[in-house]
């Protein structure tokens, strides 16, 4: 369960359910065009992009799949792409090898099980090489609009805590305080506006707590004076 918090004091007046509210309702008017860094214009762009972001930034995926997504359009094309074409393709990212494994392997169960398409359930998605529960968040929310659960990446992890609504370190259990807190049909908003802050504003070094937006409801968790 999410850790008690000591918020800022003109934060007291707010219960948990009402503190909450006020954050969605900060970050949606701090950021209102929050959405997934990564370039895509389709579900298989989506995983594909995704699935090299593992370790890299948002940016160098950007670079890589600006060329990659003019050369491959369909679950097909990156089926039928020789192997060392595609490592060649996205030399560039880290763990190269392994990820074009897995989009070439996963890629031929799209065009052999789901006629090219991405599914949008979970059970499905997880069931592809190189896609964890993470990836399949993103995708079920931000391709096809589906709450299905909450994206927990590393600006997720470290903002969550520091506002107190999980005391976890393993993502799965931080997914499940942040699920049992944050109202269904924001999850996938949340994310999004979590991440954002997390890049804009509550950095893993130095967060900007006095310019913070969030800093009458933050308590501030693990945040070094």
């Amino acid at each position: 369960m999410p850790p008690k918090t000591n918020p800022s004091p003109n934060a007291e007046k707010f219960n948990e359910t009402e503190r909450i509210k006020k954050i969605l309702s900060i970050l949606k008017e701090t950021y209102p065009n929050a959405k997934p860094a990564l370039f895509f214009r389709n579900p298989l762009e989506l995983l594909i992009a995704t699935i090299l972001s593992a370790r890299c930034t948002d940016e160098q995926v950007n670079l890589v799949t600006a060329k990659l997504f003019q050369k491959y359009h369909t679950a097909a094309d990156y089926a039928a792409a020789p192997i060392e074409e595609l490592e060649n393709a996205i030399h560039s990212l880290g763990f190269y090898k392994t990820k074009a494994k897995n989009i070439k392997n996963a890629c031929q169960i799209l065009a052999s099980q789901y006629n090219g398409e991405v599914p949008p359930q979970m059970e499905k998605l997880v069931n592809l090489p190189g896609v964890g529960r993470k990836t399949a968040n993103v995708v079920l929310g931000n391709a096809f609009g589906i709450n299905e659960g909450i994206v927990v990446d590393t600006h997720v992890s470290r903002v969550s805590f520091r506002l107190g609504l999980t005391k976890e370190k393993q993502p799965e259990k931080i997914e499940k305080d942040l699920m049992r807190c944050i109202p269904k049909e924001s999850w996938t908003e949340f994310s999004n506006l979590i991440i954002w802050h997390g890049r804009k504003r509550c950095k893993a070094r130095n967060p900007d707590c006095p310019h913070c937006e969030l800093n009458e409801l933050c308590p501030k968790i693990g945040v070094k004076n």
